[in-house]
């Protein structure tokens, strides 16, 4: 890593920065597109392409061991927590969507906490994890949409647990070497079981993709190309390198920038409230940031900095 010390803060920007535009996307995207077969047929796509190019590339296929973990990591993360999130974006609001999928930090600490081997973060990352979570709050009250449907919560709560457990259980899972291998069979395996669960739910009734438009199009691609190969490649290899607390951080940021997109593309007000929760978040990172990198509780594995 000493050699290219320029990538984990380049991890972190696409986290923070796509990740944070993928909501939108989605919500284009399912205009005209069933969620499942939308978010499915995206991971799908997105994990084979990655898949070839890094087998060309010269990264080894996943040892017979490999696959089962990777594919455990990609049913967590991609069935549970993605299509918790594209189920819920039916009914609640874009960026109230990615504040509430801000809780993802305080389950990834408590369950880092919980598994053999792990211990609690320190005082002032607990403080950073809850002073993000008051932000995020403050946030959520600027945004004035009236109460949220009970229901697309719950499915945000779920996606937010069941992201957190993929996360922690990545960390420990016996993963194939190369990070893109890893994240390409995550996606190809989280991807088809989205689209599995898609077709017993019958979201392919009616459908015809002569109908897409092609807006929901472009978001398709988008959140293939860079939600998923640059952003998500990204986050895999993180978790690998830095501790969960610090990693999950980007669930505080993307609500700035759901936020600040709603203005930019559709004309939504920006209010001293914003200015302050944004400052109370962004302090937050800083805490969580700056007392985690203290600690080394991570090698880095030599195969995974190339």
């Amino acid at each position: 890593m000493s050699r290219k010390p320029w990538l984990v803060p380049l991890a972190f920007l696409a986290l923070y920065v796509i990740w944070g535009s993928t909501y939108l996307a989605i919500e284009k995207a399912m205009t005209t597109i069933p969620p499942f077969l939308m978010a499915g047929s995206r991971f799908v796509i997105a994990g084979a392409l990655l898949y070839v190019v890094a087998r060309l590339m010269g990264a080894p296929m996943p040892a017979k061991g490999e696959w089962r973990p990777a594919g455990v990591v990609g049913l967590f993360l991609l069935l549970g927590g993605n299509g918790g999130v594209v189920l819920a974006q039916k009914s609640v609001p874009t960026a109230l969507a990615a504040t509430l999928v801000a809780g993802t930090g305080i389950w990834m600490a408590i369950f880092e906490a919980l598994r053999p081997g792990g211990r609690w973060p320190s005082r002032p990352v607990i403080l950073g994890l809850l002073g993000g979570m008051a932000g995020v709050a403050l946030l959520l009250a600027h945004r004035g949409e009236g109460s949220v449907d009970p229901v697309g919560a719950g499915f945000l709560m779920m996606a937010t647990i069941t992201w957190a457990l993929g996360s922690i259980y990545a960390r420990g899972a016996k993963l194939p070497k190369s990070p893109f291998i890893a994240t390409a069979v995550e996606m190809m395996v989280g991807g088809a079981a989205l689209l599995v669960v898609g077709l017993a739910l019958g979201q392919y009734r009616g459908f015809e993709w002569s109908q897409v438009s092609g807006e929901s199009l472009l978001a398709w691609a988008y959140l293939g190309i860079f939600g998923s190969i640059v952003a998500f490649t990204a986050y895999v290899w993180l978790l690998s390198v830095r501790p969960p607390s610090l990693v999950a951080t980007y669930a505080y940021v993307n609500p700035i920038v759901a936020v600040f997109l709603g203005w930019w593309l559709n004309q939504e007000k920006l209010t001293p409230r914003l200015f302050v929760a944004a400052g109370i978040i962004i302090a937050s990172v800083a805490v969580i940031t700056t007392f985690t990198g203290a600690r080394r509780d991570v090698e880095v594995p030599n195969e995974q900095c190339a």
